[in-house]
């Protein structure tokens, strides 16, 4: 599906994503020459660990000669990670110029007081309207009705930092990367997550969860990097609005959540990776809900693609 309006992207010379919440941690894995894991000494002394839970968060450098850009997207589960990881890994979230929330549920907002209001000045929160809905719930087959704690806009007004709502994609950093919102759902087997329900009125609806967005950046000489939150929308409908947003065929990395775990959604592993096999990224990172099974079908399919993520590690592109 062609969008009228392509967004012309900026190509950054170097990019880089640190992992500041996942849910998986080694402090064992090996660097290489673009993945850098955490250390575990510094001067001598063992440092603080590093915490992983069911969560996700990114922070985003991207440096185009003189020209350097930081955002920041997502604030893991609780209260306690996100920032843990912030001071473990010396992160100045001083330099960080706009924040991005993927989606509203728990898993990604956690620790959105503790990080917006440890900067010194206000700045951008972008976010889809969507994600402030605040009746969300599971609704599964037996009846059972639990709810999912979401984004609330009273929390976020009380930060002082200015909330940028949209619905369509969104340039930041000075062009450098654009926010990948209302993503169509084009394919035919990523049907989005059955249980995922709202209340209105007394009424129950079907959530389709249409805050879910990623971030696009376009590296020179290599193509787009696409990182998602949850991927609630499917990753192959993210990476084909990607694609149609920037105009940019050439997929050359894939991070963040793909949402293939569980019952659910174990059934098509083996559709995605075909589908991913079109676009032949030289990267894939696979984190958060993607899921043990389908984490090791995407290393045997990929194996000179794959990267096994954990809290701390930094991806250099």
């Amino acid at each position: 599906m062609a969008i009228d309006t392509q967004i012309d992207m900026k190509q950054a010379v170097n990019l880089s994503i640190t992992t500041v919440v996942d849910n998986y941690t080694d402090v064992l894995l090996t660097s290489t020459e673009n993945v850098k894991r955490a250390t575990l000494v510094k001067d001598g002394k063992r440092k603080k660990p590093l915490l992983a839970e069911h969560g996700l968060s990114f922070l985003f450098e991207i440096v185009n000669g003189s020209e350097r850009h930081v955002v920041m997207m997502d604030f893991g589960l609780s209260s306690i990670a996100a920032p843990n990881n912030v001071a473990v890994l010396e992160l100045d979230l001083s330099e960080v110029e706009t924040f991005v929330i993927s989606h509203g549920h728990h898993d990604h907002i956690g620790a959105i007081k503790e990080i917006l209001s440890s900067i010194p000045r206000p700045v951008d929160v972008v976010v889809h309207p969507d994600a402030f809905i605040e009746t969300r719930l599971h609704k599964f087959p037996d009846g059972r009705e639990v709810p999912i704690p979401s984004l609330r806009r009273d929390v976020v007004d009380t930060l002082g930092c200015p909330i940028v709502e949209i619905k369509s994609p969104m340039s930041l950093a000075n062009g450098y990367a654009v926010t990948i919102t209302g993503i169509p759902r084009v394919t035919d087997f990523e049907k989005g997550l059955p249980t995922a329900h709202y209340k209105l009125k007394g009424k129950l609806f079907k959530d389709d969860i249409t805050d879910d967005q990623g971030l696009v950046f376009n590296v020179k000489g290599k193509g787009l990097v696409i990182v998602t939150g949850c991927g609630h929308s499917g990753i192959i409908n993210t990476i084909l609005h990607a694609q149609n947003i920037t105009g940019v065929d050439e997929v050359y990395a894939v991070i963040g959540g793909f949402h293939l775990t569980g019952p659910f959604f174990e059934p098509i592993i083996d559709r995605t990776i075909e589908e991913m096999k079109r676009f032949s990224p030289k990267v894939i990172v696979p984190t958060h809900c993607t899921g043990w099974k389908a984490m090791v079908a995407f290393e045997k399919q990929f194996p000179d693609s794959f990267v096994l993520n954990s809290v701390g590690t930094k991806i250099v592109l």
